[in-house]
């Protein structure tokens, strides 16, 4: 049966956390840098074992006043510094809730300069290869930073989008943009069912890409998160496509 990881960022002040958790299988949890402190860590650790959710980090940048989506120029150095701490800040967390750490996910800007910037997805790569070498490291489909994770040796997860659109060149529409977000859950359902399906995705100048699915992210604080996240969840297993995380094996 052919299956597909649903992962969603959560933890971040967006008040789905409860709704969402059981709809999907992996949750980035943010770790008190673009948002979140040790409470909503273990809150949210918490309810991921409740529904048997696979636990990730979510770093990003220390910029709570725009959510870590304004890109900073920091050094790999200071990248490095940045992910190991926000990182294990979430595995003490879970590790006293009886749960372990499986994958780490970048956030917003981070995540969208690791994507195009090798120095950027170098760094990022050291420190969770540093951190533990068995963690899975989610990017998005054809960026650097699942070039960087191989290079490492880590074991990395294509990431694709229910709730943003693409451009040519299979890079995500900027946020600034008018036609950034997918709002209708059809368009959305048909996006993500031809992504898992067909590896195509229509960009917004009407050219299909290329694109590798192995999760699909649902944004936790999108204006439409549970709604996407229910009729996501029935739809794929509607086509016979099993739901569960990327972090197995």
């Amino acid at each position: 049966m052919a299956a597909i990881d649903l992962n969603c960022d959560l933890g971040e002040g967006a008040g789905n956390d409860e709704a969402l958790m059981p709809l999907i299988t992996s949750a980035n949890i943010a770790c008190a840098g673009h948002a979140g402190d040790e409470g909503t860590m273990r809150t949210t650790v918490r309810l991921a074992l409740r529904h048997g959710v696979a636990v990730g980090a979510h770093p990003g940048f220390a910029d709570r006043e725009q959510f870590g989506r304004r890109e900073l120029r920091l050094t790999p150095g200071e990248i490095v510094a940045l992910v190991r701490e926000q990182v294990e800040s979430l595995r003490t967390v879970a590790k006293s809730e009886g749960a372990r750490v499986t994958h780490v996910k970048p956030h917003g800007a981070l995540y969208n300069l690791a994507a195009r910037d090798a120095s950027v997805a170098a760094a990022i790569a050291e420190a969770v290869a540093d951190i533990d070498d068995r963690l899975w490291l989610y990017g998005l489909a054809g960026g650097e930073l699942l070039i960087a994770g191989r290079a490492r040796g880590l074991r990395v997860v294509a990431e694709v989008f229910a709730d943003r659109t693409y451009q040519a060149d299979g890079s995500l529409t900027p946020r600034n943009r008018p036609d950034a977000l997918v709002t209708r859950t059809d368009v959305s359902i048909h996006q993500v069912l031809r992504m898992v399906r067909e590896s195509r995705v229509r960009a917004t100048d009407g050219t299909d890409v290329a694109i590798v699915a192995d999760t699909v992210c649902l944004h936790g604080d999108g204006e439409h998160a549970v709604e996407f996240a229910c009729a996501l969840r029935d739809a794929l297993l509607g086509k016979g496509i099993d739901v569960r995380s990327a972090c197995v094996g």
